[in-house]
């Protein structure tokens, strides 16, 4: 099936379709703007386009998109914070930009969720962002950041902490 071409364009259209809004949310968390995570998606579907022909069903698509769209958020994150662009500044915080976008439609205690969330290392955030809104279990987790249970258990317990103080802090 995916030797055709045609057949391929013909499938990936259908992978665009069913996974685009889930993967959007997903990436959504993780770099906040709408803008961003439109960017990182068509990066994800570019990427996934180009090595459709590699997939080997060894997993599901499904997991190997998120690993996909993983793997481009924090790149994306990483690129952000070198030119200065990403953290969290108190004067125009992530709360205040949130509410700011039209595509926010969150609350004021949304807005102040993600702001503690943004202040969390890349690796804690994507671990919580993938358990709390994604409810997504250790073990796949696990397979997709290729990283042990333990290790992920670690990390968002340690990311829950921080947030439950940065949220105590702000009251």
């Amino acid at each position: 099936m995916l030797a055709d071409p045609e057949r391929r364009r013909e499938a990936f259209s259908q992978i665009v379709t069913r996974y685009g809004e889930s993967l959007y949310w997903k990436i959504r968390h993780l770099v906040l703007s709408h803008d961003d995570a439109n960017d990182v998606l068509q990066n994800t579907f570019v990427k996934a386009w180009v090595n459709i022909a590699s997939f080997q069903n060894k997993s599901k698509i499904s997991t190997w998109l998120y690993r996909i769209a993983v793997n481009e958020s924090l790149d994306f994150l990483r690129r952000e914070r070198l030119s200065n662009r990403v953290g969290v500044d108190h004067d125009d915080g992530v709360a205040t930009k949130l509410l700011a976008d039209p595509y926010f439609d969150g609350n004021d205690a949304e807005a102040l969720l993600q702001e503690a969330i943004a202040t969390l290392p890349d690796v804690q955030r994507m671990v919580f962002n993938l358990r709390y809104y994604g409810e997504m279990k250790y073990a796949v987790m696990s397979s997709l950041l290729n990283t042990t249970e333990g290790a992920l258990k670690a990390s968002y317990h340690l990311a829950v902490k921080k947030v439950k103080k940065y949220l105590e802090q702000s009251e």
